[in-house]
């Protein structure tokens, strides 16, 4: 499928868009296959561009420490008391606290850096062909130096991490090839939010988002989380992981971002992974001051960077059922991942082929 042949869809309601004569190109078990394949050779090929190990990640993490990810501040992680310890347990959100702390205990030297397969629980999120309640993905971290917090290093490693995606989409066009591509281009595009929104004012961002990524084809959107001229926010980031406020030339902000390929089966933005270069302790305190949560600063992960205590790092996480969800050209992440969803629309999926596992 060519970039630029966008399939007709149709918008069955909020939550749905389902592409019009619909065929997945591979059976339930071969799907399980493939899966299998794109997730062994996209973490291999990652390990080896970023200089990555593999560790062990937690599941649940204690709420009183500051580790857990509150994403956009306002998304609830799921919680109980742990009846042995009487302290409350989290489910995590994601790991970007967790994975900085961990490359300073497990004393990793600049250059080197950690990956782990991250599965959480968003209860929050709205349910549609992206977004599920689960969530699993590649959640990587590694150690810079105070040099490398620049935007050109983010750029640097924005560029490895595409030609990652990029071979394992060749690769797994080449062992199926019935489906269609490869279709990503040869080069990632960058562009602050800042400049989005003077290039397109009238739009919301995700509009924003679904004009300059179906130009270019795939996007990396410089500076999520950082106030815009008009007062909002291109989207949420928490305050004390991504470092969203450090001026980077020409009046624009931040030293992180997503990457948004196009998807033409469903005519949408597509991302596929979040990251940035971390806060420094400037940066920590600017951004708990902006969005008022001061209070963190006595929390321990918040203590600890604080007081000079953990490495200096860029990291982020790769969605598992995204990438699998996009290089097998499905329409719905239910249909590569095993999860929760309404009734009605699994309904709705099962009568335009889309079969949710």
């Amino acid at each position: 499928m060519a970039r630029d042949a966008v399939q007709q869809v149709r918008r069955v309601s909020e939550r749905l868009i389902v592409p019009d004569s619909y065929n997945p190109q591979l059976s339930l078990r071969e799907t399980e296959e493939a899966i299998k394949f794109i997730k062994d050779y996209f973490q291999t090929d990652l390990t080896r561009v970023l200089n990555l190990t593999r560790v062990s990640a937690p599941l649940i993490v204690l709420g009183n420490t500051g580790v857990n990810d509150h994403l956009n501040g306002i998304e609830k992680p799921v919680d109980f008391v742990v009846k042995d310890m009487g302290e409350k347990g989290e489910v995590v959100q994601s790991l970007a606290k967790w994975k900085r702390q961990a490359l300073g205990e497990y004393g990793f030297k600049h250059g080197e850096g950690l990956y782990t397969d991250m599965n959480a629980l968003r209860p929050d999120e709205m349910l549609d062909n992206l977004h599920s309640v689960y969530v699993d993905q590649w959640d990587w971290e590694r150690v810079i130096s105070a040099e490398e917090r620049n935007l050109a290093f983010l750029k640097l490693m924005v560029e490895k991490i595409y030609a990652v995606l990029k071979d394992t989409e060749e690769t797994v066009c080449e062992k199926y090839p019935q489906i269609q591509g490869p279709i990503l281009p040869d080069k990632i595009h960058f562009i602050h939010t800042e400049t989005l929104e003077e290039m397109y004012p009238e739009l919301s961002p995700k509009e924003r988002e679904d004009k300059i990524v179906k130009e270019y084809g795939a996007v990396f959107i410089i500076g999520i989380g950082a106030p815009l001229k008009n007062g909002n926010y291109h989207d949420g980031r928490a305050s004390d992981y991504d470092d969203w406020t450090t001026e980077t030339g020409g009046g624009k902000k931040g030293l992180n971002g997503d990457i948004v390929v196009y998807c033409p089966w469903l005519d949408v933005a597509f991302e596929l992974s979040s990251m940035g270069i971390r806060v420094d302790k400037t940066a920590l305190l600017k951004q708990l001051e902006i969005r008022r949560e001061n209070f963190k600063k006595e929390l321990d992960f918040h203590k600890k960077l604080l007081n000079d205590e953990l490495p200096l790092t860029i990291g982020g996480g790769i969605g598992q059922s995204r990438l699998c969800m996009f290089l097998l050209r499905r329409a719905h992440v239910g249909e590569v991942q095993a999860s929760i969803w309404p009734e009605d629309l699994r309904k709705v999926c099962l009568e335009n082929q889309i079969i949710l596992l």
